[in-house]
C-alpha cells in the first residue's frame, strides 16, 4: 500500500538554526542633546574692549580732579633760590637780580626754562642748568666762560673759540689778542693753540695771531718778535724756524725784529735798529 508518509520534524532536531545578519558598523545610542547647548555661545570678548577705555577715561578724570583738589595745598610759593658753581666774574647777586621776575611765581608755575634762557644771555654765563626741589626750592648750577684771549677790541674768546662780549673787556689787555674774519674764531683760536705749543720750547710766548682775509698769519711774540706765515702750511714753516733757531738765530734773536717764512726753503731777517749793512738777510734750513 503505497501511502505518504508525513514526517514531523521536532524542532532543533536535525535543522541548523538560521544565522543571524552581521551589522556593518557599530551603533549606539546617543542622548539627544538640548537645544540650549545646540546653539552658539554668545562672545562677550568686546565688552572688555570697550571696558579698558571707559577705565582709562574715568580713571584720568579722577586723577585729574584730584590734582585739582590737592594743588592749592602742594604748590608752594618758592622760597629759595640756591645758586651753585665756582663764580670768578659773576656775583650771586647779579644773577639773583637777573631772576627776580620769576621768582614770584609758585613751584609748579615758575619757567624754569624762560630762567634758564635769561641767565644763559648773561656775558659771562657759558651754562646754566635749573631744576626744581620739593617743596619750595629752585637749584641752579652756573659754568662761567673761560677767557682765554681777547678778540678784536671789543670781545673775548672762550677755550671753545666762542665770542662773548662783557663790558669790562678793557680790564683783560693782559690776555693775547686774537684777530681775523668774523667767520674764523674758532680756527683763530685753534691756531694760536697749537702755535704756543710750538714756540714755548724758544722762550716765546705769543702776545697777538692775526689770520688776514687770504688766510696768511702774523703772530708777534711778548718778547717783541714778528713772524710772518704763509695761508698753507704755517705748522710746517714754524717746525723749520724751530730748527734754524737753534743753529743760526738764538745768539741773535735780541737784534731781529721780523722773520719771515713765507719761503720755500728758507727765510728772510728784518733787524732792529741800528741797522747792519742790509736789513734782511737769507738763511737757508738745514738738510
Amino acid at each position: 500500500m503505497n501511502g505518504a508518509m508525513l514526517r514531523h520534524s521536532q524542532p532543533g532536531i536535525g535543522r541548523v538554526p538560521a544565522r543571524k545578519p552581521v551589522p556593518r558598523g557599530a551603533s549606539r545610542l546617543v542622548a539627544k542633546e538640548p537645544l540650549s547647548a545646540r546653539l552658539p555661545k554668545p562672545n562677550f570678548s568686546f565688552v572688555r574692549y570697550l571696558m579698558w577705555p571707559l577705565l582709562l577715561a574715568v580713571l584720568g578724570f579722577g586723577t585729574y580732579q584730584g590734582a585739582q583738589y590737592a594743588l592749592p595745598y602742594l604748590d608752594r610759593p618758592i622760597a629759595k633760590i640756591n645758586v651753585e658753581g665756582d663764580l670768578s666774574y659773576i656775583s650771586q647777586q647779579a644773577v639773583q637780580q637777573r631772576i627776580a621776575p620769576f621768582v614770584s611765581s609758585s613751584f609748579f608755575t615758575i619757567d624754569l626754562a624762560g630762567m634758564r634762557q635769561e641767565l644763559e644771555q648773561m656775558p659771562w654765563i657759558a651754562h646754566a642748568e635749573v631744576r626744581r626741589v620739593w617743596p619750595d626750592q629752585v637749584v641752579i648750577h652756573l659754568e662761567e666762560q673761560l677767557p682765554v684771549a681777547r678778540w678784536g677790541d671789543e670781545a673775548l674768546l672762550n677755550n671753545q673759540g666762542q665770542a662773548f662780549a662783557p663790558h669790562e673787556v678793557s680790564h683783560y689787555e693782559h690776555l693775547p689778542r686774537l684777530s681775523g674774519p668774523q667767520f674764523a674764531q674758532q680756527k683763530v683760536m685753534q691756531q694760536y693753540q697749537l702755535l704756543s705749543q710750538m714756540l714755548r720750547p724758544l722762550g716765546f710766548t705769543i702776545a697777538s695771531l692775526e689770520m688776514s682775509s687770504r688766510g696768511a698769519w702774523t703772530l708777534s711774540t711778548a718778547q717783541g718778535l714778528e713772524i710772518v706765515l704763509g695761508r698753507d702750511h704755517a705748522v710746517e714753516q714754524i717746525r723749520r724756524l724751530v730748527t734754524i733757531y737753534e743753529k743760526a738765530l738764538k745768539d741773535q734773536i735780541s737784534k731781529i725784529a721780523r722773520i719771515d717764512m713765507r719761503y720755500p726753503n728758507g727765510l728772510a731777517v728784518a733787524w732792529r735798529d741800528p741797522l747792519p749793512q742790509t736789513d734782511v738777510a737769507q738763511a737757508t734750513p738745514a738738510q
